[in-house]
């Protein structure tokens, strides 16, 4: 029996309207996702990683934002042409987001209870008493200590491994079908990341539910992927499985990405860093939107954007020497 995709994303396009001009965020986007797997986006800050994840929950400031074009399949259902009273049905019930910084995404003037009840209540249609309960076990089930007292805790008392926790207990309140996950570990230590990444992918085998992983960090991509977007300039210009991506990248950004990591070694290794800067969101390259800061550029590399090669199976790449690549 053929597997069907729980999310299926089509040529989605954000932009944003400044005084500078048009910022092409997310220019032709498209993916699945299955159920019960974890796709990565990965890419440097403003590579349109976050707004991807922010269209899909029609999240988008407007203005000055817009989804110009594309759809967006969940179920059978396209979420772009649901009215937004539908989409408020979706959002945090059938698909939940985990946003990068707790403190500016919690309210301060609720206790954590509050507003892991609010959700449940709202979606759940039960009663105070049974959202509390429910509220102290997902408390409880992320590993907060004493959830039956840390459930009438602000987010101000709680330290910041306990305020993502709580994050993704409000987030996993309504057993969501699909997780987007912004940057989980962001302003976390290393040590608190990896208990955070562990956490996720235990809770995501349990419920098995797909999560969209948004991030820069290749280390934890590795941890928990299974599937990896390489995004670059509002663009995917690599995607496959992990292992593909690791062990045969084929895009030149993808090899600069994996080659600016430290590495562990007896002898020390100065990182390469990946030439030049982002380009202008409002001004973008003709052709490949990484041709100025690529060594394996050709002139044809600036003629035209160049269309996804697949590379073998599932891996695709957006460039012209893919092959040379590796």
């Amino acid at each position: 029996m053929i597997k069907k995709p729980l999310l299926e994303i089509r040529s989605l396009t954000t932009h944003f309207l400044t005084e500078d001009g048009v910022v092409r965020a997310v220019e032709d986007v498209s993916f699945d996702i299955f159920p019960g797997e974890i796709v990565s986006l990965v890419g440097e800050s403003g590579c349109g990683k976050s707004v991807t994840g922010l269209s899909i929950l029609k999240l988008i400031p407007s203005p000055p934002g817009q989804i110009v074009n594309g759809e967006v399949f969940f179920e059978g259902r396209n979420l772009l042409a649901l009215e937004e009273r539908e989409m408020e049905r979706v959002r945090g019930n059938e698909i939940s987001m985990i946003f990068q910084e707790p403190m500016t995404s919690l309210n301060p003037v609720f206790t954590i209870g509050n507003q892991i009840m609010e959700a449940i209540e709202l979606h759940q249609k039960i009663d105070k008493k049974e959202a509390r309960q429910r509220a102290i076990e997902m408390l409880d089930r992320v590993r907060i200590p004493s959830p039956e007292v840390r459930i009438d805790s602000y987010p101000h008392q709680l330290s910041g491994g306990m305020r993502q926790r709580a994050m993704i207990a409000m987030a996993l309140s309504c057993q969501p079908r699909l997780l987007i996950a912004d940057e989980p570990t962001t302003a976390l230590d290393v040590t608190i990341q990896a208990q955070v990444l562990r956490l996720l992918k235990e809770i995501q085998r349990e419920m098995g539910m797909a999560v969209i992983l948004i991030t820069h960090d290749l280390g934890v991509v590795a941890e928990i992927a299974d599937r990896v977007a390489v995004m670059y300039a509002g663009r995917i210009v690599e995607s496959g499985p992990i292992e593909s991506i690791f062990g045969q990248m084929r895009h030149p950004y993808t090899r600069g990405l994996l080659e600016s990591i430290p590495q562990l070694e007896e002898k020390k290794k100065r990182l390469n860093a990946i030439p030049g800067q982002v380009p202008n969101p409002t001004d973008l390259p003709a052709g490949c939107k990484f041709h100025p800061r690529c060594s394996l550029r050709i002139d044809e590399c600036q003629k035209g954007e160049p269309p996804l090669f697949q590379v073998q199976g599932n891996h695709y790449s957006r460039c012209l020497r893919w092959k040379e690549c590796c």
